[in-house]
């Protein structure tokens, strides 16, 4: 699987935990935008994360 940042982005936005957690990582890590995303990514889609499928399901749509 490969990250996407766009897909990232989409991700994101149809999920309010997500949006969540973006911010925090942004906030707390003094992180742009794209760094936090790519944070979020590795840790919550990569290696069976809970948010792989809804990744992986974007590409279908």
């Amino acid at each position: 699987m490969k990250y996407t940042k766009s897909k990232m982005e989409r991700l994101v936005s149809e999920n309010p935990e997500l949006k969540k957690r973006l911010k925090v990582l942004k906030e707390d890590m003094d992180l742009e935008k794209g760094f936090a995303l790519k944070a979020l990514y590795h840790s919550e889609v990569t290696d069976n994360g809970p948010y792989q499928s809804a990744y992986q399901d974007l590409d279908l749509l």
